[in-house]
């Protein structure tokens, strides 16, 4: 680009931008422009006086429309446009390699949207990306036996390196997933004298909280494995738990209304409560990704959304028993699952007056997308890994955990 090219196209962008100061009423930001900016440009002094003269007499090029026609300026940044078009050639305006560039954001796209993509298979560009069968977790790649008892729970810590689960035994255990995703046994936590049911990982995955309904909370250091603290005394039985994001502080929920819910910090000190003798059994409870809402479910059917903040308290009333709640990412909106096979979704801000509702599979006579075979007991609890996404672990009555991968004999018959 030669200079008399540069000083054109710049002389262009910096009229446009003295335009709409002067049609934001911003007097002062378009004479600096003129002065310190365009006036140094060698495009004719023509040009410039008859912009100076703009400052005067916004009329003369249109502005006297802008209240009256609010796109005005998007008139002229089209005009703008064509402008500069026809001043820049080809080479400049079409980027070396813009081709290439284009067709590579493409298929990043399509592989970036697909959170089962495995990197080795070939994306065309000549098609959407919808990956197959082989790349949802379908098929037991191993079985975790070190359990003694049921296994209530599992949950993946939230950088996809570790699973904890719970069980009937007693105990609790953290497992560490390796890079060729198979699991170990890291630390066996065995200072329960009761059935853990639930287990919580720490936001920065330092820290892992279980409890069950006969039992305590107690917090737990991931690297070593000891406990760190013990919440409460051994009246204080902890149904649920759950932490803030900051990874400094955690609220537990219990069933005995006379302890209701409690605060605490990492050092076990209480730094808020919420109990008396009308406090309901709390039997599930969660905070929202930003820290702002504190939600727990009352009496089998009720769910309270407490703002932490501003202590404005919405409560929601169920016809049927929850069994399960569940936040979204964005802390936007909360999930329930009904014993009546519904699933409701609420708008945690209170937007909707009423609840949008899921069926069941069997209401909608249609099939599963898949059916996973092997437990030979009741299966408790599941959970998918949130960084290797064709991962999946599953608890059951029989004792075991399975962990789930991608049909290797599909991949073959593809390959």
């Amino acid at each position: 680009m030669t200079d008399e090219q540069r000083d054109a196209a710049l002389f262009l962008v910096s009229q446009q931008y003295l335009l709409e100061s002067l049609g934001r009423g911003d007097d002062s930001l378009a004479l600096s422009l003129l002065r310190k900016q365009i006036s140094k440009l060698q495009v004719g002094r023509e040009k410039v006086h008859k912009l100076a003269f703009s400052l005067f007499s916004p009329g003369e090029l249109g502005l006297n429309e802008v209240h009256e026609d609010g796109d005005v300026f998007q008139k002229l940044r089209r005009n703008l446009i064509n402008e500069l078009e026809k001043l820049l050639p080809p080479p400049i305006t079409v980027p070396d390699r813009r081709l290439e560039h284009l067709v590579e954001k493409v298929v990043c796209s399509q592989i970036d949207s697909c959170i089962y993509h495995n990197s080795l298979d070939p994306v065309s560009i000549y098609g959407d990306h919808r990956c197959g069968r082989d790349q949802i977790p379908t098929e037991t790649v191993q079985i975790l036996s070190d359990h003694k008892n049921e296994v209530w729970f599992v949950q993946f810590s939230n950088n996809g390196n570790y699973l904890a689960s719970s069980s009937s035994d007693c105990t609790a255990i953290i497992w560490k997933v390796l890079e060729d995703c198979k699991l170990v046994l890291q630390h066996t936590l065995s200072s329960h004298q009761n059935p853990v049911s639930f287990v919580a990982w720490s936001p920065d995955d330092t820290m892992l909280l279980t409890c069950g309904s006969s039992e305590v909370l107690r917090l737990w250091d991931v690297e070593t494995g000891t406990c760190k603290h013990t919440f409460g005394d051994s009246g204080f039985l902890v149904s649920s738990c759950a932490w803030f994001p900051s990874s400094k502080q955690l609220v537990c929920g219990s069933s005995d209304p006379k302890k209701g819910i409690c605060m605490w910090d990492c050092e076990g000190n209480e730094t808020k409560a919420w109990r008396g003798v009308r406090m309901p059994k709390v039997s599930d409870i969660a905070v929202t990704p930003n820290g702002e809402n504190l939600i727990s479910i009352f009496s089998d059917k009720d769910i309270r959304i407490l703002n932490v903040v501003t202590n404005v308290e919405r409560v929601i009333s169920e016809e049927h028993p929850i069994t399960s709640l569940s936040v979204s990412g964005d802390s936007k909106y909360l999930i329930v699952n009904l014993n009546s096979q519904k699933i409701h979704m609420w708008d945690i801000e209170g937007s909707w007056e009423k609840p949008l509702t899921y069926k069941g599979h069997k209401q909608h006579n249609s099939d599963p997308i898949e059916v996973l075979s092997g437990h030979l007991m009741t299966v408790n609890s599941v959970s998918w890994n949130p960084k290797r996404h064709q991962m999946l672990a599953s608890a059951s009555d029989d004792q075991t955990i399975r962990i789930w991968g991608p049909n290797r004999s599909e991949k073959m018959k593809l390959v």
